[in-house]
């Protein structure tokens, strides 16, 4: 299986959070590829900026490989993709990673209600055993 995270399961990896259960660690260990999207990066500067987080984009972003992750750039085939998913989520960096996830494809691992309404090819943590 190849996985694309969703930017706070990757920020709860890099921090040792508990907030990822055994079960996702679990499919993280056992899954073919795991990617974090550029857009993931991109969310976390801004969110820095703002004040909303306290992280750092550059740390973030290089703590991508040593953590055994592959980078996913955006391509334009995924900035246009948003435009066909349903108006479930407008949260502009989620809608990315979900085009993300279908185009490549890959699983997309979340925790957040509303992305997992998109349903197939995204996985809950919570739905994990």
């Amino acid at each position: 299986m190849r996985l694309l995270l969703d930017t706070h399961v990757f920020l709860w990896i890099l921090a040792g959070s508990r907030q990822l259960k055994a079960p996702a660690r679990q499919l993280l260990d056992a899954a073919d590829a795991v990617y974090i999207s550029s857009a993931s990066i991109w969310e976390v500067a801004i969110k820095a900026r703002l004040g909303k987080i306290d992280a750092d984009p550059v740390a973030i972003a290089r703590a991508i490989e040593p953590s055994g992750f592959e980078e996913l750039p955006i391509t334009s085939q995924h900035a246009a993709g948003v435009v066909d998913l349903p108006n479930l989520h407008q949260d502009p960096f989620d809608r990315l990673l979900i085009a993300q996830a279908l185009q490549e494809p890959l699983r997309l691992l979340t925790a957040d209600d509303t992305v997992a309404q998109y349903g197939g090819m995204v996985l809950h943590t919570a739905s994990l055993r």
